[in-house]
C-alpha cells in the first residue's frame, strides 16, 4: 500500500520591516567592504608600527633628557611627584610634536618589509591596484590624525601647563615674576597702564585707566595700587585702592576720591606675564578668545597664537599626505632594501619639520598671513605625494 505523503512545507517567515531588514544589510555590506580581512592586516601592521616607534623614541628621549638635566633637577631640589608629572605629560607632548614623523618612518619601515617578503607583489598579483592598496593606509591615517587633533587640542594644553611650569621651576629657573610699564587696550575705547606688577602677590601699583569716546577722553582713573581678587565669582574682579577719577564733561571737570574700590576691568594677570610658550597651554576656544582680546587691545604677539591654532588643524592632516608619499617611497622591491628607502623617508621628514619652522617664523616676523604659514608645508608636500602617486599607478 502505497501512503501518500504531503510535501514539508517551508515555516512562513517571520514578518520583518522591509526598511530595517535593508538597512542592516547596506551597514554590514558596507562594513565588509570597508575592512575587509586585507583592510584589517595593513592597518594593524600601521598602527602596531607606529605606536611602537613612538614607545621606542620616545623612551630614549625620556632617558637622554633626565641625564641631560639631572644636575639641575637635583641643584634645585626638584620633588619626585612633580618630576613623575612632568614626563607624564613631556610624553604625549613630544609624541603629538613629531606624530608626522613617526607616521613617516611607520608606514617606510613596514611596507618595505612587506616588498621585501613579496606581499605586496602577491596582493597585486590578486587584482589589488595600488588606489585599493592605498586605502587602509587612508583609514589608519585618519585614526591617528583623529587622536591627534584631539589630544593637540584639549589634553595636551592642560598638561603643558603643569611642564612648562616645571621647566621654568627646576630647568631654566626664570619663570617671569615682574613686569613693568604695561600699558593695553582691555576694551573698546579703554586703556590700561600699570607701572608695575608683581606676579607672586597679583599686586599692581601706580594704575591708571583712560576712557575715550570719539578720540576725546571722557574719564581718567589713577589707583596707587590694584589687587587681583582670586576668590571672586567674576573672572576680572579688581580691588583698587587710594583712588581718584577725573570726570570730563567738556571744559568741566570733575573730581572724584575714594579709598576703595571694587571694580571689574577685562584683564587678567597673566595678561601683564607674558611666559614662553604660553599658546601651548590654552585650548582651542581659549586660543580664539585670547587672540580676540589681543587684537582688541592692539597687541603684538597675536601672530604666535594665530600660528598655533591654524597649527592644530594642519599638523593632523599631514598624516594623510606623509602615508601615501611613504606608500608611493617604499611599495617596490629594491636593490637597496629596506635602508634605501627609509634615508629617503627621514631625510623628506626632516625636510618638512624643517618647512614648519621657517614658515612659523616668517609669519611671526613678517607680514606671512598665520594661515598660510601654517598650511604651508602640507601644500609642498601634497603636490609631492600627487607626484609620486600618479607615478606608482603608472
Amino acid at each position: 500500500m502505497t501512503k501518500n505523503i504531503e510535501p514539508t512545507r517551508n515555516p512562513a517567515p517571520l514578518p520583518t520591516r522591509e526598511g530595517g531588514g535593508r538597512l542592516r544589510s547596506f551597514f554590514f555590506t558596507f562594513k565588509r567592504n570597508l575592512f575587509s580581512r586585507f583592510d584589517r592586516y595593513i592597518i594593524t601592521k600601521f598602527l602596531g608600527t607606529y605606536f611602537f616607534s613612538i614607545i621606542l623614541i620616545i623612551s630614549i628621549a625620556v632617558v637622554f633628557d633626565f641625564s641631560e638635566h639631572s644636575d639641575k633637577f637635583t641643584m634645585n631640589h626638584a620633588p619626585l611627584d612633580g618630576l613623575f608629572y612632568y614626563y607624564l605629560n613631556f610624553i604625549p607632548f613630544y609624541s603629538n610634536l613629531f606624530s608626522a614623523l613617526f607616521v613617516f618612518i611607520s608606514v617606510i619601515f613596514f611596507t618595505s618589509k612587506l616588498a621585501e617578503n613579496s606581499e605586496i607583489i602577491a596582493m597585486m598579483s590578486t587584482g589589488v591596484s595600488f588606489g585599493r592598496l592605498l586605502r587602509p593606509y587612508l583609514l589608519s591615517s585618519a585614526i591617528l590624525a583623529a587622536i591627534s587633533f584631539y589630544l593637540g587640542s584639549e589634553v595636551i594644553p592642560a598638561g603643558s601647563v603643569k611642564r612648562l611650569e616645571f621647566e621654568m621651576l627646576y630647568k631654566s629657573r626664570r619663570k617671569p615674576q615682574m613686569a613693568e610699564h604695561v600699558q593695553l587696550q582691555v576694551d573698546t575705547g579703554v586703556i590700561a597702564y600699570i607701572d608695575h606688577f608683581d606676579g607672586q602677590v597679583k599686586s599692581g601699583y601706580r594704575f591708571s585707566l583712560d576712557k575715550f569716546q570719539n578720540k576725546s577722553l571722557v574719564s581718567h582713573l589713577t589707583a596707587q595700587r590694584i589687587q587681583y581678587d582670586t576668590l571672586a565669582d567674576e573672572r576680572y574682579h579688581w580691588k583698587l585702592y587710594d583712588v581718584k577719577i577725573r570726570t570730563l564733561q567738556g571744559l568741566r571737570e570733575e573730581i572724584t576720591r575714594k579709598n576703595f574700590v571694587d571694580s571689574v576691568i577685562f584683564m587678567e594677570p597673566k595678561d601683564f606675564l607674558a611666559t614662553k610658550n604660553q599658546q601651548e597651554t590654552l585650548t582651542n576656544s581659549e586660543l580664539l578668545d585670547y587672540i580676540e582680546r589681543q587684537k582688541l587691545r592692539g597687541s603684538g604677539n597675536v601672530k604666535v597664537f594665530e600660528v598655533e591654532y591654524h597649527k592644530r588643524f594642519a599638523a593632523p592632516f599631514a598624516a594623510f599626505i606623509l602615508s601615501t608619499i611613504g606608500l608611493c617611497l617604499s611599495f617596490r622591491k629594491r636593490k637597496g632594501g629596506m635602508g634605501t628607502a627609509l634615508g629617503l623617508g627621514i631625510a623628506l621628514s626632516a625636510t618638512y619639520i624643517m618647512f614648519q619652522t621657517v614658515s612659523s617664523t616668517f609669519a611671526i616676523n613678517s607680514s606671512w598671513p598665520p594661515i598660510l604659514a601654517a598650511w604651508f608645508p602640507n601644500i609642498i608636500f601634497t603636490f609631492i605625494a600627487i607626484y609620486l602617486y600618479r607615478r606608482s599607478l603608472r
